[in-house]
């Protein structure tokens, strides 16, 4: 898929969704952080069911680095990897609050040396939290970026890489979120919904379900 056919398939999503947000809850940088942190191998949905009491027992870094990992877990046994995780949150606000003074750096170096965050979790951080255009690939823009041409790729990096090129530099930031949520509820693992896909017209994909399945 060239750039200007990788165009039209986003302004197709863009038109059926023209206001695209994250659907982890937050409140400022730092619930952001530790909620895609906890959302590694686990659902957004797993993940917002247990970051309330989480957040209202510790809604600072220094609050969850005084909490520790001990403290931590209870709050997110739902949620899978829950000990590493608990571990990971625990050191991550530490080191805020040492280094940092207690905010979330805007700089990827600085993101990705925290524990638990990698290039996928300071890419969201730094779009969502700071408006950077960035593409984090999670397995879902990773699945629809190869299925549907948009950017083939190997690697979660080639397929960012691809898909960095190829976005129209006015659609990039939102991207992430028109790519992910297509994923998550169009076009889907097991059998992508493309009777309900708005970027049809424009999707490389080989072997197109075009009608509902019957029950």
């Amino acid at each position: 898929m060239n750039a200007a056919q990788a165009g039209r398939f986003l302004r197709a999503l863009a038109a059926a969704n023209p206001a695209p947000e994250t659907e982890l809850l937050y409140r400022d940088p730092f619930t952001l952080l530790v909620a895609v942190v906890l959302s590694a191998q686990t659902t957004d949905a797993a993940v917002n069911k247990a970051t309330p009491s989480l957040f209202a027992a510790a809604p600072t870094p220094a609050a969850m680095a005084a909490l520790g990992a001990e403290g931590i877990a209870p709050h997110i046994r739902s949620i899978g990897l829950w000990q590493a995780k608990a571990r990971n949150v625990a050191a991550l606000a530490a080191l805020l609050v040492e280094r940092h003074g207690g905010e979330v750096p805007s700089n990827r170096d600085a993101l990705e040396a925290l524990p638990g965050v990698g290039r996928k979790t300071a890419n969201v951080v730094l779009n969502v939290a700071f408006g950077e255009s960035t593409m984090a690939v999670d397995t879902h823009i990773f699945r629809l970026g190869n299925r549907t041409g948009l950017a083939p790729g190997k690697t979660p990096r080639e397929v960012e890489d691809g898909l960095v090129r190829k976005c129209p530099r006015d659609m990039l930031r939102d991207a992430h979120h028109w790519l992910i949520l297509h994923g998550r509820y169009v076009c889907k693992a097991r059998m992508p919904e493309c009777w309900r896909c708005p970027a049809i017209a424009y999707c490389n994909h080989s072997e197109k379900v075009l009608t509902t399945p019957l029950a």
